[in-house]
């Protein structure tokens, strides 16, 4: 595993991988694409990865990414969403304990949770997916510079840091620049499969 770089807002070579995702729903897993870009809003590497739809995957695959990237000068994680591929929860905590680096899970819209749909989705096993969903714990509103809202869950770094870190990598609306053009290669990546 490459060792992280401490984290120093204010540096302005600072670097973000961004995750995100993109599905078919006919087809078994999602892909995963991730961005490392730095403040600048340079790219300068990028990584593909799978998840199973409606799996437990998530997690491990992204780690498994972040070693084979190689990247000891990455300095936070930021995942567009902690439930993706149809509720593969990503454990965030894990992401962060293996690689040492602050993990930023965002999404856009409020929402008064998922756990009723967990029920009706994993019948017969819903128990272990919906302790996986109350893991994440409750994410918080936060509101950018550029006005817009997002909710974030955040570990290994305080709140005031985590808008720190996702101001210095959005420019205008509510996306982070990583993230989406982190989408934007998962669904071009779905799109010629």
């Amino acid at each position: 595993m490459a060792k992280a770089n401490p984290l120093h807002l204010g540096k302005k070579g600072i670097r973000a991988l961004a995750i995100a995702e993109s599905f078919k729903i006919s087809c078994k897993s999602a892909v995963l694409a991730g961005v490392v870009m730095r403040r600048d809003l340079i790219i300068d590497g990028v990584g593909i990865t799978k998840s199973t739809l409606r799996g437990n995957d998530s997690t491990q695959n992204i780690i498994s990414m972040y070693e084979r990237m190689q990247r000891n000068d990455v300095n936070c994680i930021i995942i567009g969403g902690a439930i993706i591929s149809m509720y593969n929860i990503i454990d965030a905590n894990q992401i962060h304990q293996s690689t040492g680096l602050p993990v930023i899970a965002i999404t856009f819209r409020s929402s008064d949770g998922i756990a009723n749909t967990i029920k009706k989705a994993f019948q017969d096993d819903w128990q272990a997916k919906l302790g996986q969903y109350y893991n994440l714990g409750e994410r918080q509103q936060i509101k950018l510079k550029t006005g817009k809202s997002l909710y974030i869950r955040h570990w290994g770094l305080s709140l005031p840091n985590s808008i720190i870190m996702l101001n210095h990598f959005t420019h205008q609306g509510s996306i982070p620049e990583p993230v989406r053009i982190a989408r934007l290669i998962a669904r071009a990546y779905v799109n010629s499969s």
